[in-house]
């Protein structure tokens, strides 16, 4: 049975479905990346689950993991005999030696093709700006692995406005590849990208498929600390939102109480704002059956213009949290 609705990654025609499941969940924990990630079993009891509901669009990146986050995915759609053509598959290229050099592009490109397992991405982003490597050359690479057909769409992360356009303008002068989609840091708790970066991708018709929609869990619970593995190990989830916790708390309430109101889960009142604002496909990761099945529900869920005002009105503006600083 198929429980989810599909849209268009940009102008691309690659259809995906409106939930992308995260691979940052997958691959060997440990104490240099995460300690909370999934076995290969339970990685593929979760990819069972998501193409058993039509979820057909799956991120990961070369780093998650140390790799084995690729290699997982890779090898989980081929024991299941999932066909190639009936799965979206996309990943990463940054934080590796080189960065977005070219040599590093054309070396990292085949390393991910080989852990998945595939001989082509369907998206390939960069993850975040290099502000190290001209940008001719990074566009000029992400271009040549579309016309030899080992990338079909490319897209990007994290990164200022102003980046994403310029790096956009150099394409479209030079009649390459340019970008479809953008994987931002975008939640409720989190909405800097709403000045700048949001409006230039709606400029170029480029979709949203960000990343931490619930915001590393803190948009899942009534309290903000709430002792699972993920919360008691993860540093860079408390790096992200900590320092803003006394102003998010206000915000995590009211999504609380609408979630009551709805009679639904709290995860699925953040995911259903998402949707409200336009974007394609939040990517959601989990290490339990039931985050997924909740993220599947939040499809159907159509907020109402007002609850909508109602959960954005105590927002203040945070620190930049996800493009990098020189």
């Amino acid at each position: 049975m198929k429980d989810v609705r599909y849209a268009e990654l940009g102008r691309t025609g690659i259809k995906v479905s409106r939930i992308c499941l995260g691979g940052m969940s997958f691959g060997e924990p440990s104490a240099e990346f995460h300690q909370w990630t999934l076995g290969y079993e339970d990685t593929k009891r979760m990819i069972s689950r998501a193409v058993d509901a039509g979820i057909n669009f799956i991120d990961t990146a070369n780093v998650y993991s140390k790799g084995t986050s690729e290699m997982f995915i890779g090898r989980a759609l081929k024991d299941l005999g999932v066909a190639r053509e009936d799965v979206v598959i996309a990943s990463k290229v940054y934080f590796n030696e080189g960065k977005l050099s070219r040599a590093a592009i054309m070396r990292e490109i085949d390393g991910t093709l080989e852990r998945l397992g595939t001989d082509y991405l369907d998206l390939y982003q960069i993850h975040r700006f290099d502000y190290g490597t001209p940008m001719e050359e990074t566009m000029s690479a992400l271009n040549e692995l579309v016309e030899s057909g080992k990338v079909r769409a490319i897209g990007a992360s994290a990164m200022y406005g102003y980046q994403f356009h310029n790096l956009q303008t150099i394409a479209e002068r030079n009649g390459w590849e340019m970008f479809s989609t953008m994987q931002n840091h975008y939640n409720l708790l989190y909405r800097e990208d709403e000045r700048e970066l949001i409006p230039v991708c709606r400029q170029y018709g480029v979709s949203l498929i960000p990343y931490s929609p619930l915001a590393s869990g803190h948009l899942s619970h009534a309290e903000w600390d709430y002792g699972s593995k993920r919360d008691t190990t993860d540093s860079v989830r408390r790096g992200k939102y900590d320092q803003a916790k006394k102003n998010d708390m206000e915000i995590v309430g009211r999504v609380h109480e609408l979630s009551e109101r709805y009679g639904v889960s709290m995860s699925q009142i953040a995911l259903a704002w998402h949707f409200s604002k336009g974007v394609t496909a939040p990517i959601v990761g989990g290490s339990k059956i039931s985050h997924l099945e909740e993220a599947i529900g939040a499809v159907d869920i159509e907020l109402k213009p007002d609850d909508v005002r109602y959960l954005e009105e105590p927002y203040r503006a945070h620190e930049v949290v996800g493009a990098l600083q020189e």
